[in-house]
């Protein structure tokens, strides 16, 4: 337990004089205790009646002895960047460590208490004061954990748990969308076998990216940070984890990490986040019939499945006690997509005569989005997009605060300078969706205009050319 931030600064102090690489990981549960708890994923305000399995804050901590770097993987459908400044503005108090080299991201499942509102999704205030303090925390013991260690990482491929979910629609077919407009040539989740669709408007990410470490003495797992291009799975009742969680425990499972010898180190930390998943899921909608699950069935289906992925990396870990981590960031301002005066008179009309349910919300999408534009319309005309580059050795990982396209995480790692790359999405903050300008030019629910999408269009090339650039940065430090 730690006692005071002095001790935790002096610490800190004393790693900086060291040369030896040194992990430590820690999971803290930030699970609500009050309910009903208001729940993201829809665009209905839902509220969880109890805990399936915890929500937890998932921290991996490294220092080369010059330079700290701190991952933190959160179970939260999304994060806002209030919630990840303060945790970070503790925990840097109580380390020493520097807020910059300090990423906090969001897992994206859709059964986790809010922390930020989308939608009809409101939050509880009094939940969200308390998710800051937890995660500092977390951090703060991930550091106390420190010791000297190993670090690899590795890449193994799973293909079939990824399927871009927007889908071209074929000459001739339309559909209109929550604006009365019937010009979108792509749709999200169209169905199976539809006959209004085509193909995939896209690819996917079939990778499986693992970096980890493990102890020098005694080389038993000390925890595994994973990334994978799914949006999420779904399946149990809230409050859950999803997949992410399923994964952390069964990657550790397969690792044999709960080895009663090692009852009395601190635990193992299995991590997956998500990678650019912005436009790709779990359905595969190119089959005729999709199989019905228990509830649950799938997230372990799934986890089982890319664990097995992340293993076979694992076993190909090349480690290294010779270990340097270098860290860029940098924020970026970029405009936000408004109403015109005439679509906000529209919008205002649509809210004024369209009916709500019996519960007191919108059903019909055309209300619910003339609400986003309304909101929209008190938004600033920029705002602030915070961006990290981070090296481990000849591995990069990007941080963006967006639903990011598998596009973009791809060409990243194409023009990585390093051996290989992966991006996080949905880190240090909230900015919605991520597409391409061509995904733009396309529509689909992903583009339209709403509290969860409303950079500018070019927003995506913008962020993408300053991250190669911050990658070059690293490379030329090297």
């Amino acid at each position: 337990m730690i006692k005071t931030a002095s001790l935790l600064l002096l610490l800190s102090a004393t790693l900086a004089t060291r040369a030896e690489f040194r992990a430590g990981a820690y999971a803290q549960d930030i699970s609500p205790v009050k309910f009903p708890a208001p729940v993201n994923g829809s665009m209905s305000a839902n509220f969880a009646s109890g805990i399936h399995d915890p929500m937890h804050a998932r921290c991996l901590a490294l220092h080369d002895g010059k330079r700290a770097l701190v991952f933190v993987v959160v179970d939260a459908c999304l994060i806002p960047r209030e919630v990840c400044e303060e945790a970070k503005d503790i925990a840097s108090k109580e380390t020493g460590i520097p807020k910059e080299h300090m990423l906090i991201s969001a897992t994206h499942t859709h059964s986790a208490a809010a922390l930020t509102p989308v939608f009809q999704s409101e939050t509880d205030p009094d939940y969200v004061r308390t998710v800051p303090p937890l995660i500092a925390r977390g951090i703060a013991q991930a550091v106390k954990n420190l010791e000297p260690a190993e670090l690899g990482w590795a890449f193994g491929s799973d293909p079939s748990q990824v399927f871009n979910r927007r889908w071209h629609m074929k000459p001739g077919q339309y559909y209109e969308n929550p604006f009365g407009i019937t010009t979108d040539r792509a749709r999200m989740n169209p169905g199976n076998v539809s006959r209004d669709v085509s193909v995939p408007t896209a690819p996917v990410d079939q990778d499986v990216a693992v970096l980890a470490v493990r102890s020098a003495a005694d080389q038993r797992p000390l925890g595994l940070l994973a990334n994978y291009s799914l949006h999420y799975v779904g399946g149990n009742p809230a409050i859950s984890a999803d997949y992410f969680g399923a994964f952390a425990a069964e990657v550790g499972r397969m690792l044999n990490a709960g080895d009663a010898r090692y009852a009395d180190k601190p635990a193992f930390v299995g991590i997956m986040s998500n990678g650019t998943s912005g436009d790709v899921n779990n359905a595969n909608y190119g089959l005729s019939i999709r199989h019905k699950r228990n509830p649950g069935e799938q997230i372990q289906i799934v986890a089982r499945s890319v664990a097995t992925a992340a293993l076979e990396a694992y076993q190909a870990i090349a480690w290294k006690k010779d270990v340097t981590l270098d860290t860029e960031e940098t924020e970026l301002h970029l405009g936000v997509r408004k109403a015109s005066a005439q679509e906000l008179a529209q919008a205002r009309e649509w809210m004024q005569t369209i009916p709500k349910a019996a519960n007191g919300q919108w059903a019909d999408r055309k209300a619910i989005y003339a609400r986003e534009a309304v909101l929209l319309a008190d938004y600033p005309d920029t705002v602030p997009v915070k961006l990290q580059m981070h090296r481990i050795n000849d591995l990069s990982v990007g941080a963006i605060p967006c639903e990011v396209f598998v596009e973009i995480g791809l060409r990243l790692k194409r023009a990585s300078p390093f051996t290989r790359h992966f991006t996080i999405s949905l880190a240090n903050g909230y900015n919605g969706y991520l597409p391409t300008g061509e995904a733009h030019a396309m529509g689909g629910y992903e583009t339209w205009r709403a509290r969860s999408s409303y950079l500018e269009v070019p927003a995506a090339g913008k962020i993408t050319e300053a991250l190669e650039q911050m990658a070059a940065t690293l490379e030329r430090r090297r």
